[in-house]
């Protein structure tokens, strides 16, 4: 028996026998080429993980069998990116690489500087970022799906927002102290957060801090990532 090199999806893993979605499917009996018998490595998600054992081979609705679900993590985590709507394909790029570390969720938020179009409900691009996330959650094997959240504006965000906020600031220090609360990370679109802006991020709670990320200015894109890198080292 084999087991790909690769996660499979599973919204719902339980143990007994379980039929695939068609694009799982796919992936296991035609792109890995998986047979009856092989073993594939389930998650849901939600911090399960389990080997199923491949009873039908079918690449549109491939079954499996399990004996066991494995509980790997059963808090979400705690960090979360909250960052500006970018042009182009920037933001799918931003979600591609920092939905492979252990992001709660990251939030697309609308600030003074966006620069999508205004007209836009960005659809295409959610989606294509949830998928990403998806490809993402299987290729690392984390145990937590990086969940997509808005766009929504950053004021209106600011309004339902209870927890912690890192707000990158070239005028920031280091943080020291590892996460433990609920945070969410803000990275501006190019040229930053407006003045207000900053002045609202400041005023959210007292318990606002700021990191810098270095003595040059960076792309949007960048500046998330060196930011993360900050917290997985």
């Amino acid at each position: 028996m084999k087991s790909p090199d690769s996660r499979f999806f599973c919204p719902l893993i339980t143990t007994g026998s379980i039929t695939l979605d068609e694009n799982e499917s796919n992936h296991a009996v035609r792109v890995c080429r998986a047979c009856v018998g092989d073993i594939l490595q389930l998650s849901d998600g939600l911090g399960h993980f389990a080997d199923a054992t491949i009873v039908k081979a079918d690449s549109k609705a491939c079954e499996v069998n399990v004996s066991e679900v494995q509980t790997i993590s059963s808090e979400r985590p705690k960090l979360s990116l909250g960052i500006a709507c970018l042009k182009d394909d920037a933001l799918e790029e931003v979600v591609f690489h920092a939905s492979q570390t252990e992001l709660d969720k990251i939030v697309f938020l609308r600030t003074d500087y966006s620069q999508e179009p205004k007209d836009s409900d960005l659809h295409k691009t959610v989606r294509r970022a949830e998928l990403k996330s998806l490809v993402s959650l299987k290729q690392s094997k984390k145990p937590w799906l990086t969940q997509i959240e808005g766009p929504i504006s950053l004021d209106e965000w600011l309004k339902n927002y209870k927890g912690n906020l890192i707000l990158c600031d070239i005028d920031g220090g280091n943080l020291e102290e590892p996460i433990t609360e609920p945070t969410t990370l803000l990275v501006g679109p190019e040229g930053g957060f407006s003045p207000r802006e900053i002045e609202a991020i400041k005023k959210h709670s007292e318990k606002v801090k700021l990191l810098k990320l270095g003595n040059t200015r960076l792309r949007a894109r960048t500046a998330a990532i060196i930011a993360l890198g900050k917290f997985f080292v």
